[in-house]
């Protein structure tokens, strides 16, 4: 089953985002594939604070669509994510079987996967399968995030010094912070949202700036979704 009916609020909040993206696309006409993008980004994201991994399926639509944005607006930067995230999709969707069982199936016992500096959660999926979710110690994710800051400024410096990148500060502060947030995702550890929402803010100022409605109006949604998706990752883990 696709959609769980005993939370109503999120099909609500899936068609809400869907209507939202189509208006807008009404409203301020532009590149087709810019609504089609959207479309698959709302479903993916929606589905993965739900812990399904039809989240996956519904990525692979808004990378292929969305590298072609990026290549019509030249952000070569964000074509060569799109390479990454399409393939730690594909990665995604192993790791997430493997941790994905039926609720009937479900023991008490200890995760036995997670790593001492992690504790286990379970999320319940669309499809009536579990998601087994991990939470970063916060002295880990601390450090994590002193090395993406640090990281992302050397990246910035170099893209700057020695390359003709006409936003260099932009594209490592979200470049950088993006791979550990997708490996953060496809490893289930709930952090990841935190990461998310800082980028998206900046991309939100990014698409603003390139004038297409859809992709902002998108970006918009998603960040809603980062505060949505944490706080079901961190509810039903309790």
């Amino acid at each position: 089953m696709l959609i769980n009916k005993s939370n109503l609020f999120t099909p609500i909040f899936l068609l809400t985002g869907l209507l939202v993206q189509v208006v807008t696309f009404v409203l301020v006409p532009d590149n087709p594939w810019s609504l089609v993008s959207g479309l698959f980004g709302i479903c993916s994201v929606v589905l993965c604070s739900e812990g399904s991994i039809l989240t996956f399926f519904f990525g692979f639509g808004q990378i292929i669509t969305y590298t072609y944005l990026c290549w019509l607006e030249r952000f070569y930067a964000g074509i060569a994510m799109n390479c990454f995230y399409f393939v730690s999709q594909l990665y995604g969707i192993y790791v997430w079987r493997r941790r994905c069982t039926h609720p009937a199936a479900v023991t008490p016992k200890a995760d036995t996967e997670a790593s001492p500096a992690a504790d286990s959660s379970v999320i319940t999926s669309f499809n009536n399968s579990i998601i087994k979710t991990r939470s970063l110690s916060s002295q880990l994710f601390l450090l994590l995030s002193v090395v993406l800051v640090v990281s992302s400024a050397a990246t910035g410096f170099m893209l700057a010094r020695f390359t003709d990148d006409t936003q260099p500060w932009f594209d490592a502060f979200t470049t950088v912070p993006a791979i550990a947030a997708q490996v953060l995702m496809v490893m289930a550890y709930r952090q990841h949202w935190y990461i998310w929402f800082a980028i998206d803010i900046l991309y939100i100022l990014l698409w603003a700036q390139a004038g297409n409605a859809c992709m902002l109006m998108q970006y918009v949604f998603w960040t809603a979704n980062c505060i949505y998706g944490y706080i079901v990752w961190r509810r039903r883990s309790a």
